[in-house]
């Protein structure tokens, strides 16, 4: 069975994007729930799916929930909605938007296909590049996340750093006691 590999790509930052593989006979309710989890957002928010272009120009909706609101052309539901049905070409891109009121907003795009790995559970995160996004505000680096930037950008605690010294340390010169 044929699997799809998307880059999902936080819009206000397109270094932060995810890899994800799903199988095309999954449905983009599988696919929203993948892209919650990759992004560690909270899954308590409603959501929608549009077909795009190149220019990522909204197409046909692909929505979470049935609702009331009028369009052009009537609506596909997440949850019957089969990854193939939606995949006519190579180079086929999506726009995800998560809350409506915060409107977090992701462009997808299919790069690759593939054949479905043994015992692989699907869909599944291959990759990930930067911090994702916080949902609710500040959130307090853990542990594993304060060291992984510290490593990354060789934070490390430097001794004798010019310009500070230790607490009870006693001033050298004259000068620099009546600063």
């Amino acid at each position: 069975m044929p699997v799809l590999k998307f880059r999902v790509s936080w819009e206000d930052e397109e270094s932060i994007f995810r890899d994800i593989l799903i199988r095309s006979a999954q449905t983009f309710l599988e696919f929203h729930e993948a892209i919650l989890n990759a992004f560690e957002f909270l899954p308590e928010q409603n959501a929608t799916f549009f077909r795009s272009n190149d220019r990522w120009q909204r197409g046909r909706e692909i929505i979470l929930q049935p609702d009331d609101q009028s369009r052009k052309v009537s609506p596909l539901l997440m949850a019957t909605t089969l990854m193939e049905d939606a995949v006519r070409n190579p180079n086929e891109k999506f726009i995800y938007l998560y809350d409506f009121v915060k409107r977090w907003t992701f462009l997808i795009e299919l790069i690759a296909v593939t054949r479905e790995g043994n015992n692989q559970n699907y869909p599944i995160c291959i990759r990930k590049e930067g911090p994702p996004p916080k949902q609710y505000g500040k959130k307090k680096p853990d542990g594993d996340q304060m060291i992984e930037t510290e490593d990354k950008y060789d934070l490390e605690d430097q001794e004798g750093d010019a310009g500070f010294s230790e607490e009870g340390e006693h001033l050298d010169s004259e000068e620099d006691e009546n600063f």
